[in-house]
Formats: structure tokens, C-alpha cells, sequence
């Protein structure tokens, strides 16, 4: 009684919610600056221990592919502290990697991502007109500036801003930041990410299958948003999720599945949830050392 009570009340919120959503999707993007530089500049921050450094970054490029940049150990926070710092470079996205040989100072940790923007005051601006929190005011690293907002729904987001622009390669195909949020919060969230990205909505399902949150017969909303700082799924949920949903940053999507898997597998990965298929995608969720948890996935007809 009590799921069906909740999923009820979840239904009836997000219709509520719906109208919001398509203000959201038709709200002229020109309201505010362009900030963002691209997809390939954007980074999925990933911390863990210090004795997990290597072997995370091993498993991660086994897996996927890429290199590092040269490892270095910096102070990356306002306030005295000490962490290893590398780039993990692949074709199909990038983790910021820290381990932290100091506490880890408040609220670092919790934010997800890493968008480089084209001018950090023009960004904290357009952050605050977009109705964002500014969490942690700009402040100087070894290479740049960088502060920490949060959404509607408190998603935080590190922007950065480097003194020599950087020059990557793009991405074969896209990650996707995958944000799990109340549907009181949703409707907030998503006019708000909306605006500061000048993106787009390209798909709003209101009953996605509940498969993809570990629910197999319940149903969703599900919200697909693409900008210049790519990709961003927003998981509208009642917060009763099993585990590891809502645990993963980002979803990584690759060609092959089972393939992906396999070179996973034998670089150390656990499979925490095997191959499912839903609509024209297959997915998987795995945990690699250190304790990351991604999503993979890969167009259905890939997996056999």
C-alpha cells in the first residue's frame, strides 16, 4: 500500500509539474549569456582515497580507453589543503581525479561536475539570473579560477575558468550527467539548468519505464536535456531507489556493451547491475575501485 500511495502522489506531482517543464523548453535561451566552451572541456569529478588513485585510473582507461595527464599534487580549494590531481582523458568523457591527503574542506566532494566557462564573472551572473546558489565565490588555482554552484533541488556544479585556454579533442559520443531530483524540485531545476546552458529539453517522458531507476514495472519522469556543456538527464523520482541508483555521476555510452563489460571485468570492475534494455538503449551499472559507480549503455541492437 504504501508504494502504491507513494507513486500515486509522485504521478500527481509531476503532472503539476508538466506545464513548468514546457515553459522551461519554449523560455528564450538569449535571457542570459553563453558561457559554456564545449562537452570535451567538461569533467566528472571523482574522488577517492589515495591508495585507490592507481588503481582506479588503470581500470578506468582498461575500460574505456584514453590516458592521464602527468599526476600532481596541488592545493585545488579556497582554504588550506592537499590532494593528488589528474585528468582522465577517453573518447567517451573525462574524470577530474582527486585523492585527497587532507580532510577535504566543505563543500567539496559533493559536486558533480566540472564546466569550463568562457569568463567566470560573466558565469557567476548569468548563474545567479538563472537561479542558482553560489555555494563557494570565485577563487584562484594553480591554473585558473573556479567556484561552486548549486541548482534548484541542490545539485552542485564546480565552474572553472583557466588562464591559457585548453585545446581538446572532442568526444566520440557524449556522457550524460544524470541528476536525480525530487518532483518538487524538478520543475525549478530544469528551468533553471535551462537557462544558465541555453539548452534544450529533447525528450520529457512522464512514464519511463522504471527499469532504468532498478523499479522494473513502475514508471517515471525522465527528462533529456543537451547544451554546449553536453549532455543531462534528470530522474524524477520519489527518492525510493535501490541500490546503486542515484549513486552513479555520469553515463557513459560506447558501441558495444558486452565488449565494454568484458575489458571492465578483467581491469578489476564489478558489475552491479547486468545488461537490461530499455527502448533503444542497453545499460549496465558498475563500481570501479576506489568506489565510482557509472552508468554504461550502448544502442540496444549492440547487446546479444
Amino acid at each position: 500500500m504504501h508504494r502504491r500511495h507513494s507513486l500515486a502522489l509522485l504521478s500527481a506531482m509531476v503532472l503539476m509539474s508538466a506545464a513548468d517543464f514546457a515553459d522551461s523548453a519554449t523560455t528564450p535561451a538569449s535571457a542570459s549569456p553563453a558561457v559554456a566552451v564545449g562537452p570535451q572541456y567538461d569533467t566528472t569529478h571523482v574522488y577517492v582515497a589515495p591508495a585507490d588513485v592507481d588503481g582506479f585510473v588503470a581500470s578506468f582507461l582498461a575500460t574505456f580507453g584514453g590516458q592521464s595527464t602527468k599526476q600532481v599534487v596541488v592545493t585545488v580549494t579556497p582554504t588550506p589543503s592537499n590532494t593528488s590531481s589528474q585528468l582522465l582523458q577517453t573518447p567517451v568523457g573525462t574524470v577530474s581525479l582527486f585523492g585527497f591527503k587532507t580532510p577535504i574542506p566543505f563543500p567539496f566532494g559533493a559536486e558533480r561536475t566540472g564546466y569550463l566557462v568562457t569568463d567566470m564573472d560573466v558565469a557567476i551572473k548569468a548563474a545567479r539570473a538563472a537561479g542558482a546558489d553560489i555555494l563557494v565565490e570565485p577563487f584562484p588555482d594553480p591554473i585558473g579560477r573556479d567556484a561552486v554552484i548549486q541548482w534548484p533541488g541542490g545539485v552542485n556544479t564546480q565552474i572553472y575558468w583557466h588562464t591559457t585556454p585548453p585545446s581538446y579533442a572532442p568526444f566520440q559520443t557524449l556522457p550524460e550527467n544524470r541528476v536525480y531530483i525530487s518532483p518538487l524540485r524538478s520543475a525549478a531545476f530544469v528551468k533553471s539548468y535551462v537557462k544558465f546552458s541555453h539548452g534544450k529539453i529533447v525528450s520529457d517522458q512522464p512514464k519511463a519505464p522504471g527499469i532504468e531507476i532498478g523499479r522494473a514495472g513502475d514508471t517515471y519522469r525522465r527528462v533529456r536535456i543537451e547544451s554546449n556543456f553536453g549532455k543531462l538527464t534528470a530522474f524524477v523520482t520519489d527518492g525510493q531507489l535501490p541500490y546503486p541508483f542515484g549513486r552513479e555521476l555520469t553515463g557513459y555510452e560506447v558501441t558495444d556493451l558486452n565488449q565494454t563489460l568484458a575489458k571492465a571485468k578483467d581491469a578489476g570492475v564489478t558489475v552491479l547491475v547486468q545488461p537490461f534494455r530499455s527502448g533503444d538503449r542497453a545499460s549496465a551499472m558498475v563500481l570501479f575501485p576506489g568506489g565510482y559507480v557509472a552508468e554504461i549503455h550502448a544502442p540496444a541492437a549492440s547487446v546479444r
